[in-house]
């Protein structure tokens, strides 16, 4: 449902990317996202230049190592990660009911100290 939620050629490892990005903050080099998305560098280097194209991010020199880039989320990728989630909300909430809303409640909190946890020790 989310897959389908998004513009034809973003596709939820494009999502995945923005969210890590505004979730932990910009700024980071390319190995360094391909790593937290367990994904190859050619792999990310393609999924960078695809949101590269939509406006989403901003690649740019690293300015302590010449060879090396840096990714930035832009003003767009953020509004579009945030409208993104607006979507996949209205979604799932026609799926959901109130009992799977309660245990989500009751779980968040432990799942974003294990998410915590685990973006600190990759």
């Amino acid at each position: 449902m989310f897959a389908k939620s998004l513009p034809d050629g973003v596709h939820p490892s494009h999502f995945s990317i923005l969210n890590h990005l505004a979730r932990l903050g910009d700024d980071k080099p390319p190995a360094r996202i391909a790593s937290a998305m367990q994904v190859t560098k050619n792999t990310m280097t393609h999924s960078l230049k695809v949101l590269q194209s939509r406006g989403y991010i901003e690649v740019r020199p690293d300015p302590q190592d010449g060879r090396g880039k840096r990714v930035f989320l832009t003003p767009e990728g953020r509004a579009f990660r945030d409208s993104a989630i607006g979507k996949v909300s209205e979604l799932f909430g026609d799926v959901i009911g109130a009992e799977q809303i309660a245990i989500m409640r009751r779980t968040h909190a432990d799942l974003v100290k294990m998410r915590k946890h685990l973006d600190e020790n990759r």
